[in-house]
């Protein structure tokens, strides 16, 4: 099969068991099987830190690429990977960074950005991620709460004028030092500052870090306030990363596609870590996402993997001489952020070449990935769920009120434990202690059911149900009913304010063909006598596209504000 190696193949570690294992499966007695699992498994975690754990990719693959930047034509081995990245780690001690300080990167995919993620995770400065959407007041905020010392960003993207933005904040963010714009004079001036040999310092500093010392912060996209810093360790991402690719059989023969952000665990865990721990090579298609630009990557590269949230899937499936692109070297690929819907994933399989593409479930907090559907999944439950508990990983599911663990079938609120909790949010413990309780149990408000093999379900946020007239509605068991209709590109179904029922059910709709929009009294004709007459929607709204973070998820919390008349 391609793309699998046994573990000869793999940078040596002591006590790598046979594999990822599979949840353990409760007990029988006389009730009924509780909605919990526990990712057993006979490969032990990875105790190293981001910089060991590179060192032994470097030592076992120097020759094979690493690092593939498309829009710019640059490519690095292994060793000259491991070498730009030990100059600018060295050039960063020499400008005064210590262990723990804050280091900033507001920038767009880029060669440079993978550079100092590895950089920084080598003399323990904790990277702070900043979307790239940001906007001044929003980069103000980020910089003084983390108590960003150093910041690295582009120069400009789109109509973003990043220098501009930051000249404007500068004088009010007395903690920021230094600013490094990438394709600027300041970048070669900071690699100049260290010296090629010897790397003394650098060796010190290293022999001072531990894996379990914080070396991100993620700042979650919250709806209302300001977004909270995920703060995460190297333990946290690197066996995240690293598992992710273990369930899909990553190995050194691995090209990875990757068009989702780098300021999100998606691009930098998912993408980047998964591959560096397995000799993989990280393929960057553009700055940012462009079908055309991804799918020429993949041709050009041979990718063998491609990420993506649904909505890219879609647009790539979707975008003008689609099939006269050779994407015959896929096999895998990671599908995460939102629901598949069936039709996606069966063009998925079928045109993109990707029979072994898997579906992940995690958040920010949780390093990300807590759940992930497996190679030889079939299609119901790659559509169905979102997979099966990680290894080393637990989840339940719990009523949201008395925190109880429910009986397998019925929904409740997911909660996850183990090494990929964060350690915490920045500096913000009370808001920490409102998510993750005493027994370490992270709370992620998203409703869940747990089937009876182990395999896991989302049926909403806790704050997207639509209660209606006192029945409670999933929008994603309306959304992928709706998904069948023929003149249905994209949908997404809200709860907005309705006098009498507390909430109706609004359908905001793509259409397959904008020149024969849908109208609700046909998508109600549609729906009668196939779903409970409380799900049918009564209020429709047609778009041309949906409002969306830069991650790739459907911004609902717009969408009720906007319509909610």
């Amino acid at each position: 099969m391609s793309g699998v190696s046994g573990m000869s193949g793999r940078p040596s570690r002591p006590g790598t068991g046979s594999g990822p294992g599979s949840p353990s499966t409760p007990g029988t007695g006389s009730g009924p099987a509780s909605s919990y699992a526990h990712g057993t498994s006979t490969t032990v975690l990875l105790g190293d830190t981001i910089g060991q754990n590179l060192d032994r990719a470097v030592a076992a693959w120097p020759d094979r690429e690493a690092l593939v930047d498309v829009p710019s034509g640059r490519r690095w081995t292994y060793a000259r990977f491991g070498a730009d990245v030990d100059r600018l780690a060295h050039a960063l001690l020499a400008g005064g960074v210590a262990k723990g300080d804050r280091v900033g990167i507001w920038a767009v995919n880029c060669a440079e950005w993978v550079l100092v993620q590895y950089a920084t995770a080598r003399i323990g400065a904790i990277m702070v991620n900043i979307n790239p959407a940001y906007r001044t007041h929003e980069v103000e905020y980020v910089l003084n709460q983390a108590g960003i010392s150093v910041l690295f960003a582009s120069l400009s993207h789109r109509t973003s004028d990043y220098r501009a933005m930051v000249e404007q904040v500068r004088r009010r963010c007395p903690q920021l030092r230094e600013t490094v714009y990438f394709g600027d004079p300041s970048w070669d001036a900071l690699l100049r500052r260290g010296t090629p040999d010897p790397y003394e310092d650098l060796r010190t500093r290293q022999s001072e870090l531990s894996c379990d010392d914080p070396i991100n912060i993620q700042y979650t996209s919250g709806t209302t306030g300001f977004p909270k810093g995920a703060t995460l360790s190297h333990h946290n991402i690197l066996n995240n990363g690293y598992f992710v690719g273990e369930s899909i059989a990553y190995s050194e023969r691995d090209r990875i596609c990757v068009p989702v952000p780098f300021y999100h665990c998606f691009g930098m865990v998912m993408g980047n870590l998964a591959a560096t721990s397995h000799g993989a090579c990280i393929v960057i298609p553009a700055p940012s996402f462009d079908p055309k630009a991804t799918l020429e990557a993949v041709q050009q590269e041979r990718c063998t993997s491609l990420y993506g949230v649904p909505t890219m899937f879609i647009a790539e499936l979707n975008l003008p001489g689609f099939a006269d692109y050779d994407l015959s070297s896929l096999r895998t690929g990671i599908m995460a952020g939102s629901p598949c819907p069936v039709e996606v994933m069966k063009r998925v399989v079928a045109e993109m070449n990707m029979a072994q593409v898997s579906i992940c479930y995690g958040m920010t907090e949780t390093s990300p990935v807590s759940t992930q559907t497996r190679r030889d999944d079939d299609l119901e439950h790659r559509t169905g769920t979102v997979g099966r508990v990680l290894p080393h990983i637990e989840v339940k599911v719990v009523d949201p009120v008395d925190g109880v663990t429910r009986p397998r079938g019925v929904p409740g609120e997911l909660c996850t434990r183990g090494y990929s909790v964060m350690l915490g949010y920045w500096n913000e413990p009370e808001k920490t202690a409102e998510v993750i309780d005493a027994g370490r149990w992270m709370h992620t408000g998203d409703l869940a059911v747990m089937r009876e093999d182990g395999y896991v379900e989302i049926v909403g946020r806790i704050k997207d149900m639509i209660i209606r007239g006192g029945e409670n509605i999933y929008p994603r068991e309306v959304e992928e009913f709706l998904y069948g209709h023929p003149g249905i590109r994209d949908v997404q179904v809200v709860g907005i304010p309705h006098d009498t029922y507390g909430e109706e059910v609004l359908a905001c709709v793509i259409p397959a063909d904008p020149a024969d929009p849908l109208t609700l009294e046909g998508l109600r004709a549609y729906c009668e006598g196939r779903l409970a007459h409380y799900k049918i929607p009564s209020r429709l709204q047609i778009l041309d596209a949906f409002p969306m973070t830069v991650s790739g998820k459907v911004r609902k919390v717009e969408l009720r504000e906007k319509y909610a008349f």
